[in-house]
């Protein structure tokens, strides 16, 4: 087996939930940043709903 394996092995079960749900969250808050950069910027281009 390899370190990476028998470390993973050996990481409790909540720390690995707890990365996943960090992770997670980081993705989606940098997403909803995005996406209201890019409202912002087609606001500013006078694409914006009418």
């Amino acid at each position: 087996m390899s370190t990476s394996v028998q470390q993973q092995a050996k990481t409790p079960l909540w720390r690995r939930l707890f990365w996943l749900i960090a992770l997670w969250t980081a993705s989606v808050l940098a997403l909803t940043v995005v996406a209201k950069l890019f409202k912002l910027l087609m606001a500013a281009a006078g694409l914006g709903p009418r």
